[in-house]
């Protein structure tokens, strides 16, 4: 399964420190493992899945969708303003 990263998802990746970064590793290899670990979302964000994990205190969401055999790497960020977010970036793209 190849894994696709999108210009927001690479954006917010460049912001996180390095023991941040080692935590979102780990959840991408799970949900590389098994993509329906996530929920997915209903509506204007069909076929979008959303995986809930946290980084220190703070509770992150990372969105993504599966392409083809492609693993799709959307957002990431904390849940406020976040599905708000995602549908805009989603329309745009």
């Amino acid at each position: 399964m190849k894994i696709l990263l999108s210009r927001s998802f690479r954006n917010k990746v460049k912001k996180l420190g390095k023991k941040e970064k080692q935590v979102l590793d780990g959840e991408v290899k799970t949900i590389a493992k098994d993509p329906f670990v996530g929920v997915e979302k209903k509506g204007d964000l069909r076929g979008v899945f959303v995986h809930k994990f946290k980084i220190k205190a703070t509770l992150y969401l990372l969105s993504y969708r599966l392409r083809n055999e492609n693993l799709e790497l959307i957002m990431l960020g904390p849940h406020e303003n976040y599905y708000r977010d995602l549908k805009n970036y989603l329309k745009k793209v």
